[in-house]
């Protein structure tokens, strides 16, 4: 079905018109390297949006980003960037300058699994650049243009171990925390100036990085979802609008329910064994 354009062209590649108009017809996915941030950017593909797709690994953003043009006859622009750097905000703004972005997802996340004793004041610092200070950076780069456009949205991705204390991800945890907090009050904020924020927490998914840290006899005990699901899940409860916070899937809506019925002290002691039911035993073997 053909849509026509604001500047009055015929696009018969929008086939999610009210979507596009809302978030099109640019949007930024950080993290865009491979996994979940890569289901993201096909999904808003398929839903006719332009790309502009960050990441560390400039080979993988220009072998996807021609796949995308390819299949989805959409623009694609790669920026090889660090989401830790300092002039992260600076070199994005620079890149987009001449961009009507409608959509930001900051998918990209840092996660080491160790004891926080175990893990180098290095590590415990880039996992804040990665997963809080990127995610101001990008915002607070982003958020003022779709306020002043007047519509658009900010998705930002969390995890369910946010939602309490958990041993083995102690700052991973708390950096996700960060993340669903920040999403829940730009909800509320931006929403009277026609700008839709969602929280998307999730639990493991069937990514590269889940593959290479998970041990194989633990992987299916950590019940991973499909990326496209998730991000097509978000998406979709982001247009919405109903809710700040959206559970991705069956697992993360049943630890949540659970957890409710939990004291704090208990809810850590409950996934902080789960935690070491999963990685304790490869974490054993790695530093024997």
């Amino acid at each position: 079905m053909a849509t026509v354009d604001e500047d009055g062209a015929r696009n018969p590649m929008i086939l999610f018109p009210e979507f596009y108009r809302r978030y099109g017809p640019w949007a930024i996915v950080a993290g865009a390297s491979e996994g979940l941030g890569q289901a993201y950017a096909h999904v808003l593909a398929e839903r006719g949006l332009n790309l502009v797709t960050l990441g560390r690994r400039v080979e993988p953003l220009e072998r996807d980003a021609e796949l995308l043009r390819r299949r989805h006859r959409v623009e694609v622009r790669p920026l090889a960037v660090d989401l830790a750097a300092p002039d992260l905000a600076e070199r994005v703004a620079a890149a987009t300058a001449d961009l009507d972005i409608g959509l930001l997802v900051y998918n990209a996340a840092l996660w080491i699994i160790d004891e926080f004793v175990s893990t180098s004041l290095a590590d415990h610092q880039r996992m804040i650049d990665v997963n809080c200070r990127g995610v101001l950076a990008l915002t607070t780069t982003i958020a003022p243009r779709l306020k002043q456009r007047g519509r658009g949205g900010i998705v930002l991705m969390s995890s369910m171990s946010g939602f309490q204390g958990s041993a083995l991800l102690a700052t991973y945890a708390a950096t996700k925390a960060f993340d669903t907090v920040l999403a829940e009050g730009l909800w509320y904020e931006l929403a009277p100036h026609g700008v839709d924020v969602l929280g998307c927490v999730a639990g493991a998914m069937a990514t590269p990085g889940f593959y290479q840290v998970t041990p194989p006899e633990k992987q299916a005990q950590a019940m991973p979802m499909r990326p496209e699901a998730v991000a097509r899940g978000a998406l979709d409860e982001l247009e919405r609008r109903r809710k700040p916070t959206h559970l991705a899937g069956w697992a993360p809506r049943l630890g949540h329910a659970l957890g409710a019925l939990m004291t704090r002290r208990r809810r850590t002691v409950f996934f902080s064994d789960m935690n070491h039911k999963i990685y304790g035993a490869s974490l054993t073997r790695r530093k024997a």
